[in-house]
C-alpha cells in the first residue's frame, strides 16, 4: 500500500502515455480531497494502424540479410505525449500555478516523465508512484495514494 501525503493544494499528476488527468488537493494531507484541474488525452492508435510498412533489410559486407527492427509508433506516440505533459507542467509552474506535485504513472511512462520534465518541475515534486491509475474514478485514485 501507498501513504502517499499529499499537501493541502498539491497537485496530482496521473498519467500514461494516452491521458493525463492533473487533480488539486483540496482537503488536507490527512483527508485528501481530490479535484480534478484539467485532462489531456490524446488518440494514439496501435502501431499497425500507424504504420503499415513492413520493416526493411538491409545487407552487410559478406552478403548476409537481416530484417531491420519495425518502428513501434505507438510508443513514440506515447512518448511524444509525455514530452507534452512535461512542457505543460512547465509552464503551469513558471506560472507559479502549483507548489508541490505528485506523479503517478506506469513505470515506463514514469521514467519517460523524469527524463523531460524541466528543473522547475522537479522541485516540485514531492512524490512519485509507479503505478497506472489513468482508467480508475477520482475517489479510488485517493484510496489508492492514501492507503485507506
Amino acid at each position: 500500500m501507498n501513504n502517499v501525503r499529499i499537501p493541502h493544494d498539491a497537485w496530482v499528476l496521473v498519467g500514461d502515455g494516452r491521458k493525463a488527468l492533473i487533480l488539486r488537493n483540496e482537503g488536507d494531507e490527512v483527508h485528501p480531497n481530490l479535484k480534478v484541474e484539467s485532462l489531456f488525452e490524446q488518440e494514439n492508435p496501435a502501431t499497425h494502424v500507424q504504420g503499415a510498412d513492413r520493416p526493411g533489410r538491409t545487407n552487410d559486407a559478406l552478403g548476409n540479410r537481416s530484417a531491420m527492427e519495425q518502428t513501434d509508433w505507438h510508443r513514440l506516440e506515447e512518448d511524444r505525449f509525455a514530452k507534452e505533459v512535461a512542457d505543460r507542467l512547465y509552464s503551469l509552474a513558471h506560472a507559479g500555478r502549483f507548489e508541490a506535485l505528485v506523479v503517478v504513472a506506469p513505470p515506463r511512462t514514469l521514467g519517460e516523465l523524469r527524463q523531460t520534465l524541466h528543473p522547475e518541475v522537479t522541485k516540485r515534486v514531492v512524490a512519485e508512484v509507479d503505478k497506472d491509475l489513468t482508467g480508475h474514478p477520482v475517489y479510488e485514485i485517493e484510496k489508492v495514494l492514501t492507503g485507506s
